[in-house]
């Protein structure tokens, strides 16, 4: 009995770490939305926990939807890689989008923590979907990067509401050896398109899983599913950006055009 209250005494402080450092989001927040040049900051409300999103319109004449964007790994919603160019490019072509933030843990944590934060990021995106309903989108899409494109998985593997139309993962990474587990089991569970985009100097966890990932879809039945790798591009897409976002944005055209419509006027809430 001594033993066991030994490894719970010695398990507190990662038991303690496994939830978003409030605080850290808050000096973030603080930041960006003093320093923000395009798109509105927003809170929006998971449970008892307000969040930063930001929000940019379109700015052209017509509207396709919108993307909720979901950044990596201890970034934020204005992140200069992966994150600021698609959410700040894309409404030049008629997507509107809504980067939020997830939940970020200490800056030394670890990947075990990070692991634990995931079911945390559900009611966030559910938050975003809810928003951008209430003003008036209802053709709407996930893009999501690393850690934020295992987050928009797993809450579409729960079961995606009707305007969610698909999905693009950036630089998603899996663990081939346990292939009933995590990011491969959450995407035998998706049901709309997925584009699962990668460099072709990315991560191990991200090339070294993507025959798996490819096997998953498969299983799953996914016939809207295509895996493209990007010549040169590392984990971020530095330098190459511009060519993230005409493949997204090509796609996306393709797999959930919706209709072309004015832009809604903004909700007074």
């Amino acid at each position: 009995m001594r033993g066991l209250f030994l490894i719970l005494f010695l398990l507190l402080p990662q038991l303690s770490a496994a939830a978003s450092d409030l605080a850290r989001e808050r000096r973030i927040a603080d930041q960006i939305s003093e320093a923000l040049l395009v798109g509105e900051p927003v809170t929006l409300q998971a449970g008892d926990t307000p969040f930063l999103a930001i929000h940019t319109r379109e700015s052209t004449g017509y509207s396709h939807g919108a993307a909720i964007i979901l950044h990596g790994r201890g970034a934020h919603p204005d992140w200069v890689d992966v994150v600021n160019p698609l959410r700040s490019e894309l409404p030049e072509y008629g997507w509107q989008t809504l980067s939020i933030q997830l939940p970020v843990a200490a800056a030394d944590a670890s990947d075990w923590v990070y692991r634990e934060l995931i079911p945390e990021a559900g009611p966030r995106i559910a938050a975003a979907v809810d928003y951008l309903k209430q003003q008036g989108v209802s053709n709407l899409v996930l893009v999501g990067h690393s850690l934020g494109a295992r987050m928009g998985l797993e809450y579409l593997a729960t079961g995606a509401p009707e305007e969610l139309r698909a999905f693009v993962a950036v630089g998603l990474p899996a663990d081939p050896q346990r292939p009933q587990e995590g990011a491969l089991q959450a995407l035998r569970q998706v049901k709309v398109p997925m584009l699962d985009i990668f460099g072709s100097r990315d991560l191990e966890s991200v090339l070294g899983s993507a025959r798996a990932r490819s096997l998953a879809a498969r299983e799953a039945d996914l016939v809207d599913y295509r895996q493209t790798p990007v010549e040169g591009a590392d984990h971020f897409f530095r330098g190459l950006s511009d060519t993230l976002v005409a493949r997204v944005r090509a796609w996306l055209g393709r797999a959930a055009p919706g209709v072309r419509q004015p832009p809604a006027a903004p909700s007074s809430d």
